[in-house]
């Protein structure tokens, strides 16, 4: 009978689950093959436990336990993919909810139809950023031998967390339309997001023996990369809309 080490508990196991702590002995690091075959449509049309655990740990040690999740201890986290779709709902309700136009917050015209645009196909384009941030860390930190699969699940939390930041000006204008203290607040979602893009990275790839100069400036430069994509898909956005318009 072949024994192996349960990657969440380090518990011996003999049989299909562990018997300390119950997870799959099957545990696997991520592939692009068994990523598209089962994690994907699992997370898709499967519910799990630990919603609340997940986003606990996404704001109280996100890097840490998000590369822990990699590397074997998945039990108590809830899938990623799964997570994502249900925070974006739960963006769409929320911002389908405020009382405050983005043109009078933001002052710009053309923001009411990027508005529409982004309400129409907003899922696609959170989305469709995840595979261009896994590619950016997984040659900015090319050195952890972090696979490209395993960026990919590494910056699907990184969104979460990014998403969820994003629901605190929304949820502010529900309750609250003064537009001109709306205006300064707006600030409060960037700076945020860049301070937890930083954290999220620095803590992840802490453990992977990269000297602390190195280390804090290549989380910089993923930073930095992240921040100028999403500029410049919100830039992209608009200019397509206002041409499609004429």
């Amino acid at each position: 009978m072949n024994h192996n080490k349960c990657l969440n508990c380090n518990s011996e196991t003999e049989n299909n689950y562990c018997s300390q702590c119950g997870q799959k002995t099957s545990t696997h690091r991520f592939s692009l093959q068994h990523f598209l075959a089962h994690d994907l449509v699992h997370g898709v049309f499967h519910l799990d436990k630990g919603f609340l655990y997940t986003v606990k740990e996404l704001f109280t040690r996100p890097g840490h336990s998000i590369r822990q999740y990699v590397q074997g201890k998945r039990v108590k986290h809830f899938n990623a993919f799964t997570a994502i779709i249900f925070v974006l709902t739960i963006t769409l309700v929320i911002t389908g909810a405020t009382k405050v136009k983005s043109s009078e917050i933001y002052n710009q015209e053309q923001l009411s139809e990027y508005s529409k645009l982004l309400r129409e196909y907003y899922k696609l384009i959170i989305l469709s950023g995840i595979p261009f941030y896994g590619l950016g860390s997984y040659f900015i930190f090319k050195k952890s031998k972090q696979n490209y699969t395993e960026n990919l699940v590494l910056n699907t939390y990184l969104t979460i967390g990014m998403l969820i930041i994003g629901l605190i000006f929304p949820m502010i204008t529900v309750f609250y339309t003064n537009v001109e203290v709306l205006y300064y607040l707006k600030a409060i979602t960037p700076v945020l997001t860049i301070i937890y893009i930083f954290w999220f990275y620095y803590e992840y790839f802490s453990a992977f023996q990269y000297g602390k100069i190195s280390l804090i400036m290549r989380t910089v430069l993923i930073t930095v990369y992240i921040m100028l994509f999403n500029g410049a898909v919100n830039a992209l956005a608009t200019k397509l809309d206002i041409f499609l318009k004429h």
